[in-house]
């Protein structure tokens, strides 16, 4: 019932920027947290970034000072700005939302967008 829309890859220079975009859509549902994960071929996904319905953010240490998660509550979006970019920040980027039914806050169920390409290429 629950639809994660993602957006904002694309290819960008090292020294550059991106936003990253995640909208959930439904109803019956209230959003607990909220993420951003990275996966390499090859390699277990990684958490990038995290945030709270409380505010709380949390964030891997090797983006840390660089990307910026936020989201906006009245639109179910998340966001992640995400600055100073290395090519070591070339990979797929994922949306993870926790997502707890209306009649009961003891249920979290996890959805994942579909991913959005981040490349960071001279």
């Amino acid at each position: 019932q629950v639809r994660i829309v993602e957006s904002g890859g694309g290819l960008v220079q090292p020294g550059g920027s991106l936003r990253l975009s995640c909208a959930a859509s439904g109803s019956g549902f209230s959003i607990n947290d909220m993420g951003w994960y990275r996966q390499a071929p090859g390699k277990q996904r990684e958490l990038v970034a995290s945030a709270t319905s409380g505010g709380s953010t949390n964030y891997a240490a090797s983006v840390k000072g660089r990307f910026t998660i936020s989201r906006d509550n009245a639109k179910n979006t998340v966001y992640l700005q995400m600055g100073s970019l290395k090519p070591e920040d070339t990979v797929v980027y994922y949306c993870n939302v926790r997502i707890s039914p209306s009649w009961s806050s003891k249920i979290l169920v996890e959805y994942w967008g579909q991913g959005t390409q981040v490349t960071v290429s001279s």
